[in-house]
């Protein structure tokens, strides 16, 4: 089976999938990314493709984000027709539905194409209205930024999305093609260990010690990170033995970004007072080291928008984390308040503050909070049944050609 992956990053969603299909010598992967210093795969052939120029400026506001998209279909298209002159004509293709798989039925009609949705935008009951109504013109924004989409759903064969609550972002006339297929964790590899040891600026963390952490791509509101900050400063102050670990970049990954210079972790530290002595900004942390930081963790935090969910929430269940997460939508998919996890007022950062002193008081009888959470990722989003599932999907397209 000859199969072709597209992302405008390397190895992203696809990981997993494109890992466990190499490893079949019958088949042939090949990945087009414009992703070009990322580590390579073995049995994946990686192949970058490039944007012949930037969107302009002068291109209508509205329209960016689709011209943005139309250029790495195009970038994809070029390098995928230089692919078929080679002779290598992919039976399907899995691409990330951001631009590079939009144009893929014009140089392959004949393969099956499945379109990976992972976030329809919406104005209501979503993301851009959760903290202010939008004004007019960002709504407006909002819905030429499904342009791509919409060409990628009309087009493909099938779709699959992460969550039950991504589907619904997506218009219900196109529910037919799509299956709800999570990437899957690696249940294997995130796994409770007591006697762990995160070792971070000649420090040492235990599950012994009052463990606070969030984890996280960029420090950003989104993923609730001033709330976070503002409730990281009252924490402290009620809790004199209680580290906090913050694993991730100080940058923007989703939402609107600051002016050049500023950022919100430097807003939040200049904003509320803390012990920066038991606080600990990690970075970017290799898996191995990520893995210690959330097996050492008493509590875990994470607030987020009512947007795409996180791996890291995911993962810190299936390290039998206690997790503490906003009562948004795509968290409430997944955990049942006082069953699998706690859940706070994604508003209201005093309750973070309150809930976290009752498990630091409470971790001997908190347990079963733990239990419940490694379940609930292990029989819902085993990586296993999820590359088995993707794999069927495959197969059974390529029955109905």
């Amino acid at each position: 089976m000859k199969i072709l992956f597209l992302h405008r990053n390397f190895p992203a969603q696809f990981r997993h999938l494109a890992t466990y299909l190499a490893g079949d010598k019958g088949n042939r992967v090949v990945f087009l990314t414009n992703r070009k210093d990322s580590p390579n795969i073995p049995g994946v052939t990686k192949i970058p493709y490039g944007l012949h120029r930037e969107p302009g400026q002068e291109t209508h506001h509205y329209l960016r984000f689709t011209e943005e998209s139309v250029l790495h279909g195009q970038g994809a298209l070029r390098a995928a027709l230089n692919l078929r002159r080679k002779g290598f004509i992919p039976d399907v293709i899995v691409g990330h539905s951001w631009g590079p798989v939009s144009f893929m039925k014009e140089i392959f009609p004949e393969a099956k194409v499945i379109a990976h949705i992972e976030w329809f935008y919406r104005a209501e009951n979503s993301d851009i209205d959760f903290v202010l109504p939008p004004q007019i013109d960002s709504r407006a924004k909002t819905r030429y930024k499904n342009s791509h989409l919409l060409v990628d759903l009309y087009t493909c064969d099938r779709a699959i999305t992460p969550t039950k609550w991504q589907l619904q972002q997506i218009p219900p006339e196109f529910h037919s093609k799509a299956s709800v297929i999570h990437e899957g964790i690696d249940t294997g590899f995130f796994r409770p260990a007591e006697n762990e040891v995160f070792k971070f600026n000649d420090r040492e963390f235990s599950a012994k010690d009052e463990i606070i952490t969030y984890a996280t791509r960029g420090m950003e509101p989104y993923r609730g990170f001033p709330q976070f900050m503002e409730a990281a400063s009252e924490i402290q102050k009620k809790r004199p033995d209680a580290q906090i670990l913050i694993a991730g970049e100080d940058r923007v990954c989703y939402g609107a970004k600051l002016p050049e210079g500023q950022s919100f972790k430097k807003l939040m530290l200049e904003k509320y007072e803390y012990d920066m002595t038991r606080l600990h900004f990690t970075g970017s942390l290799p898996y191995a080291e990520y893995l210690k930081l959330l097996q050492v963790s008493s509590v875990h935090i994470y607030p987020t928008y009512p947007f795409v969910l996180s791996w890291s929430m995911l993962e810190a269940m299936s390290c039998g984390c206690i997790v503490l997460a906003s009562s948004t939508p795509p968290v409430v998919e997944v955990i049942r308040d006082e069953d699998n996890g706690l859940l706070f007022d994604f508003f209201k950062p005093q309750e973070i503050v309150e809930k976290v002193d009752f498990v630091l008081d409470n971790r001997g009888s908190l347990g079963h909070l733990g239990i419940n959470a490694r379940k609930t990722v292990v029989e819902n989003y085993d990586l296993k049944n999820s590359l088995h599932k993707q794999v069927e999907l495959i197969k059974n397209i390529l029955i109905d050609r």
